[in-house]
């Protein structure tokens, strides 16, 4: 059996307090390595391209207000 096969069977037997404690912990975990990712790309250069062209966009003026 994997790893994440015995995740999936030890979330299964949380009590539903238990399961919405996880998920709050999880959403957490999860957006803490997301914010982590980007931090790291954009160091590294690999979102120049893209803000570049937001740059470009919004000066020639092909934005539009949200």
């Amino acid at each position: 059996m994997s790893n994440i096969e015995n995740i999936e069977q030890e979330i299964q037997k949380l009590t539903p307090s238990e399961l919405g404690d996880f998920r709050k912990w999880f959403q957490q975990f999860d957006a803490e390595n997301w914010d982590r990712q980007i931090e790291e790309d954009v160091r590294a250069g690999k979102l120049d391209t893209l803000g570049e062209a937001a740059i470009k966009a919004f000066k020639t003026g092909g934005c539009t207000e949200i």
